[in-house]
């Protein structure tokens, strides 16, 4: 199945509802933020992102969990290890990934902005597959979204400096930027 964005949601690929979103205030999407994340903490494809998106984390499963099953919190997508996606919120709402964020003065990030989590750490590298389901995801959103350009996608360390690191030193930015790059641009 071709994938294409509908309504907000991304077709041909998992939804997965989260209760953790709401309207945005102003409808604007114009910002695209990059995070990590892996449950248990460097832990890959255990599904527990999954849980923990949609308020089903067991609190006992792991000691890490305890600490973080009580929150709500959820992205956008989530692109695994594999490169599969799944995807959370709709585009449409406002998803609770950013937390207290600032991008150029402007603050309260979750209001314009998507989040697309990435199964990793700050210190591994992503796989090939992740980069490709990255780069087709943000061109699509790029596509039904025009105000996300190349300037507008950023890291969660870049809107909430000193308080959160992802993706990390192991994302490669220029990757991911020259995989976005049209023909036009490169010549």
């Amino acid at each position: 199945m071709r994938k294409r964005l509908e309504d907000g949601w991304y077709q041909g690929i998992q939804h997965c509802p989260s209760p953790n979103f709401n309207k945005r205030p102003q409808g604007e999407i114009s910002l695209l933020v990059i995070h990590n994340i892996s449950l248990p903490p460097g832990q890959f494809g255990t599904g527990q992102v999954q849980a923990f998106f949609t308020n089903c984390l067991q609190a006992d499963a792991h000691p890490y969990f305890a600490g973080i099953a009580s929150m709500t919190v959820s992205a956008h997508f989530l692109i695994e290890r594999d490169g599969s996606m799944v995807q959370f919120v709709s585009c449409l709402d406002r998803a609770w990934h950013a937390g207290v964020s600032s991008f150029e003065g402007r603050e309260n990030c979750n209001d314009f902005s998507l989040g697309i989590e990435l199964e990793g750490t700050d210190h591994l590298p992503f796989t090939d597959a992740q980069y490709a389901a990255l780069t087709q995801l943000t061109r699509a959103l790029q596509q039904a979204y025009p105000a996300i350009t190349s300037a507008r996608i950023c890291g969660h360390s870049d809107i909430a400096p000193g308080r959160k690191t992802d993706p990390g030193p192991a994302f490669d930015w220029a990757r991911l930027r020259a995989s976005l790059m049209t023909d036009k641009e490169a010549s």
